[in-house]
C-alpha cells in the first residue's frame, strides 16, 4: 500500500469528478436526447467506482489518496444529480414530479448531504489525528441504494417524457412504468434510511476519536 501515489484507480476517480460538472448540465437540460445522455454517462461514472475500487484491491493499489478522492468523488455525484432532480421537480410540469412524492422534499436532501458534510469534516478531523477512515460496509451500501436511485430516476424522466410523446398507454408501458416508480420509491426509502444509518455507524466505530471509551 502507497501513501498518495496516482495510479490507475487514482486516475479513474479523478475522471469520474471531472464528468461530475457535465452530468449536472445534461440532467438538468429539458433536452431528451440530453437526459438520456445524463443516464448513460452517470452509469458510466457508478460503475467506475466499482471498477476503480476493485483494481486497487486486486493490484494491491490501496492508497492513502484513493481513501480520500473515492468520497469526494461520491459527493459530487450526489450533488451532480439530486440538486438537478429537486430543481425539475418542483418546476410543476405534469411530467416533472418525483414517483410517489411529487416535488423532491427539501428534507431529504438535507438528511443526505448533511450526513456527508458532517462525515467529510470527521474524516478530516481524523486524519489530523493520524487516521484514514476508509468506506465501511454501511456506507458502501448507503452509496449503492442512492446510484440505484440516483440511476432510476435519470431514466424515469426520459422514458416519461417519450411515453407521453407517443401516447404509450397499454399494459407493458403500464407495467414497467409503475414497476420502475416503485424502485425509485424504495431504493430512496432505502437510501435515507442506510445514510443515517452509516453515520452513526462511523461515529461508534470512531468513537475513540472523540474521547469516548469502552
Amino acid at each position: 500500500m502507497t501513501g498518495s501515489r496516482l495510479n490507475l484507480p487514482n486516475v479513474i476517480t479523478v475522471t469520474r469528478i471531472s464528468a461530475c460538472p457535465l452530468i449536472f448540465w445534461l440532467a438538468i437540460s429539458p433536452d431528451l436526447g440530453a437526459r438520456f445522455w445524463a443516464f448513460a454517462l452517470f452509469v458510466v461514472a457508478a460503475l467506475s467506482d466499482v471498477w476503480d475500487g476493485y483494481l486497487a484491491r486486486r493490484y494491491d493499489l490501496i492508497t492513502d489518496m484513493g481513501k480520500l478522492l473515492d468520497p469526494v468523488a461520491d459527493k459530487l455525484l450526489l450533488a451532480a444529480t439530486l440538486i438537478p432532480f429537486y430543481v425539475i421537480s418542483h418546476r410543476g410540469g405534469a411530467l416533472d414530479p418525483v414517483p410517489f412524492l411529487g416535488p423532491l422534499p427539501g428534507w431529504i436532501l438535507g438528511v443526505i448531504f448533511g450526513r456527508e458534510i458532517f462525515i467529510t469534516g470527521f474524516r478530516s478531523y481524523a486524519v489530523r489525528k493520524g487516521v484514514v477512515i476508509a468506506a465501511g460496509w454501511a456506507g458502501k451500501r448507503k452509496t449503492l441504494f442512492q446510484m440505484l436511485f440516483i440511476g432510476a430516476l435519470l431514466l424515469w424522466y426520459p422514458l416519461l417524457e417519450v411515453a407521453e410523446q407517443r401516447a404509450w398507454s397499454n399494459g407493458p408501458w403500464t407495467f414497467f412504468s409503475q414497476g420502475l416508480a416503485g424502485f425509485v420509491l424504495i431504493t430512496l426509502a432505502t437510501a435515507v434510511v442506510l445514510t443515517v444509518y452509516s453515520m452513526l455507524d462511523y461515529l461508534w466505530s470512531y468513537r475513540t476519536l472523540v474521547g469516548i471509551r469502552d
